[in-house]
């Protein structure tokens, strides 16, 4: 679990009618760019794109989307490029830390192309493409244009959008699981692919993916049969959520867990569970269910059916990443280490996700690292069905002095969480203190780097073992320049502008820690085996009488939960941060105040900013509905827009949006900080209580129908005049240059290499590693 910051077929084609006589290839000439909608066979309906990349349209046919809804695909210009700074605290390790870190690193880096299969089926050769690109030009892409006969607005267009898929693995936003493609003409794209034998196969590998936007649908991630993209389920375009579904309650029985698979359909009918591994057969010793690889389903709507198990998926990354965990071990500082990139090891190779658990339950045991990492299949956000993990890995360096007040926020929970508006029985017999450090980040291979991360996520582990918590400094510290806030009174603004990172931290740590830290969830762990009391269940503070339903064994939160699970648990640890912010004995351990209650100190302003924040965040996350699916690309979003609703569902007008403009151009949050304590920590403890009880006893229908009552947007008012506003004042997220390291094998000693926060900057980045 992760904290993220708050933000070629027939039909629609972009191809460009350039307006000038010139022979270059031309992103915008003449400050203006006419985009021709193709339908192909019959009429054309014309887009205008002015400088500013604002839409008009004029349309002699419909079309699917109107131009207004296909600007907001259009790639960041400019993307918000930054760099992660992390040299300081890289050079205070001895050369025995830094190879450690090292070969994380390189293991965790290996792992990109995964990344990229994982987002979409164009990704990988768009990706070749652009390091293509940078080898043929040597970096030097002024003169790669001229050579092309691409234009300067041509070539920004292009490094824009190369930087902008490199900060997020893929062509599909990280945050929001949307499309987005290039502001100028396929031509510009053609004609610098031209120039090298190389990029131009990897291009023509893209089959047009790049540019089209011809079925709105697949400009989201989401299940096939509802008309979206996704690559977790490959070369299966007729496999539906009821057979999905069917296969997990299958692997759910058998003990096989999915977090390293994916699930194809074949032409025969036959289900085959694609494993990742180094090994393209079932491993010497058995799997984790055992030395067979076909199975028979023998009931639901499936029985008769056939199960494969198929080992050796993404297989020449998993044996490099494997090679590179085992170099890892070697470096390692401490036998708990070894043991636990031991276990990497043996997962990668094997595809043994009893193995990788086992590597958690080492992380767990890694206390106070000066190195800290975690690699693997973690988060299961981007599988539709919630329970299949993105590829990530992360080397980062401890900041001990940060690190210090988190730890004195690991000693003072076990007397926050009984404040938690819930009684024992929903809660850990024992909360396990974990370790929480505050980290600054080397090496992060994802398809976004979040601010914060509570893993690991396997219930069983959490729940009797104990878990741990980061914070990434330098993530949260990361400022693009000239940053624009909107929606925020001038009245708040110093305040807002003074303590937003400070109230963001606190948020980060109690949200991590308490938020995903707490909570008990009631289970038969085995048949007639129960970790409460059933034949005198807890009282359930939400109807009096006592709970009728908990988790039957082999079931776990996502299983039942499913697809919501991501943004329902989000919400859950958000609403748990914004209940605990109003303890200023909490914003103490932080820094602000003396632990008194003071709406008027600097302990309030923190907590009022963080108020603030949240709803501005909620306000923001509009974006990432989409009207015509009207469903949620960004589990984060659709957590922090439902507690936005829950402020101004409120009592005493706690929360307002004030405007007087039809249009909502003025549109303004207003907060009244006075009613924090009272009616605002009211509404948030009535939400978070609700959201609990049904987590922690499996009472998915009840849950469900909460939560997304809570987060339903709708056409009218949220979805068209709100989000219209918000589409236009919304900010580009940054896209992170990393640096790389490089080991001398001579002396065994590592150097760092950093780069430009420039697209051409994190280009040559991505080609160095290669």
């Amino acid at each position: 679990m992760r904290f993220s910051q708050p933000l070629r077929s027939q039909g629609l084609r972009l191809s460009s009618i350039l307006a000038q006589p010139a022979r270059r290839a031309s992103a915008f000439p003449r400050n203006r760019l006419n985009i021709t909608a193709t339908s192909y066979g019959s009429s054309s309906s014309q887009l205008c794109l002015n400088r500013n990349f604002s839409l008009s349209v004029s349309l002699r046919t419909p079309l699917t989307m109107n131009a207004q809804e296909l600007s907001q695909y259009l790639a960041d210009a400019p993307p918000s490029v930054v760099r992660l700074e992390v040299e300081k605290h890289f050079d205070a390790l001895t050369d025995k830390q830094k190879r450690y870190a090292h070969f994380i690193s390189k293991a965790s880096f290996a792992g990109n192309r995964i990344v990229l299969r994982q987002v979409s089926p164009e990704s990988e050769p768009i990706y070749d493409f652009i390091i293509a690109l940078h080898k043929s030009s040597g970096g030097d892409w002024k003169a790669l244009a001229e050579k092309a006969g691409v234009d300067e607005a041509g070539l920004n267009a292009f490094l824009q959008y190369a930087a902008q898929f490199l900060g997020n693995s893929g062509n599909y936003k990280s945050f929001g699981d949307s499309k987005f493609i290039p502001r100028c003409d396929e031509k510009v794209f053609a004609s610098l692919a031209s120039t090298s034998p190389e990029a131009e196969k990897h291009y023509k590998a893209t089959n047009g993916a790049i540019f089209s936007t011809d079925k709105p649908g697949l400009l989201h991630l989401g299940f096939t049969d509802e008309g979206h993209l996704t690559t977790y389920y490959p070369d299966s375009p007729d496999i539906t959520k009821g057979e999905i579904d069917a296969v997990a309650k299958w692997m759910q029985k058998t003990g096989l867990l999915p977090e390293n698979t994916r699930l194809r359909k074949t032409k025969d009918g036959v289900f085959e569970l694609l494993i990742a591994s180094a090994v393209t057969a079932i491993p010497s010793g058995g799997g984790d269910i055992g030395k067979e690889t076909e199975y028979k389903i023998t009931e639901g709507p499936l029985e008769g059916k056939t199960v494969k198990l198929v080992y050796g998926d993404y297989a020449a990354e998993m044996k490099a990443i494997t090679e590179y965990s085992k170099k890892a071990a070697e470096n390692a500082e401490n036998e708990t280490q070894q043991k636990m990139h031991t276990a990497y090891a043996k997962s990668f190779e094997e595809g043994s996700l009893e193995a990788f658990k086992d590597s958690q339950r080492y992380w767990i045991r890694d206390q106070g690292p000066m190195v800290e990492c975690n690699i693997g299949f973690i988060e299961t956000y981007r599988d539709p069905a919630g329970v299949r993990g993105e590829w990530e890995g992360f080397a980062a360096v401890v900041n001990q002095e940060r690190t210090r007040a988190f730890g004195e926020l690991v000693r003072s929970a076990p007397s926050l969480i009984p404040l938690l508006p819930w009684s024992k029985e929903f809660e850990k017999d024992k909360f396990l203190s974990p370790d929480f450090t505050s980290l600054e980040v080397l090496t992060f291979c994802g398809s976004g780097i979040p601010a914060g991360i509570n893993i690991p996520n396997y219930d069983d582990i959490r729940q009797q073992e104990g878990f741990k918590n980061v914070s990434l400094g330098n993530v949260l510290s990361a400022k693009a320049p000239d940053e624009k806030i909107p929606f925020i009174a001038d009245s708040d603004l110093e305040v807002y502008k003074k303590y937003r990172d400070a109230a963001f931290e606190v948020q980060v740590g109690l949200h991590e820690l308490t938020g995903h830290g707490c909570g008990k969830l009631l289970q038969e762990t085995s048949p007639g085996e129960y970790n409460f009391d059933h034949t005198n269940p807890p009282i359930s503070p939400l109807t009096g009488k006592p709970v009728t339903t908990w988790y039957k064994p082999g079931q776990t939160w996502g299983s039942v939960f499913g697809g919501l699970a991501g943004a329902y648990e989000e919400c859950r640890a958000e609403l748990v941060a914004m209940h605990l912010s109003c303890e200023f004995q909490a914003l103490k351990i932080f820094g602000f105040g003396d632990g008194t209650t003071d709406m008027d100190g600097e302990a309030g302003d923190v907590l009022y900013a963080s108020y603030l924040s949240m709803a501005r965040a909620g306000l923001c996350s509009v974006e990432f509905w989409d009207p015509k699916s009207q469903k949620w690309g960004q589990p984060h979003c659709q957590a922090r827009f439902a507690i936005l609703k829950s402020f101004l569902e409120a009592e005493d007008d706690f929360c307002k949006l004030d405007y007087k403009k039809d249009d909502l151009s003025d549109l303004e949050i207003k907060l009244d900080r006075s009613k924090i304590l009272t009616a605002g920590r009211k509404a948030v403890g009535d939400f978070l209580q609700k959201i609990h009880i049904y987590k922690s006893t499996a009472d998915v229908e009840a849950g469900t129908k909460f939560f997304t009552d809570m987060s339903s947007v709708g056409l009218e008012y949220w979805g068209t005049k709100v989000r219209d506003v918000v589409l236009k004042n919304k900010q580009p997220r940054k896209v992170f240059v990393q640096a790389n390291t490089n080991l001398d094998e001579a002396t065994g000693k590592v150097t760092l290499k950093h780069y430009d926060a420039t697209p051409e900057g994190i280009i040559q980045s991505w080609a160095d590693r290669e």
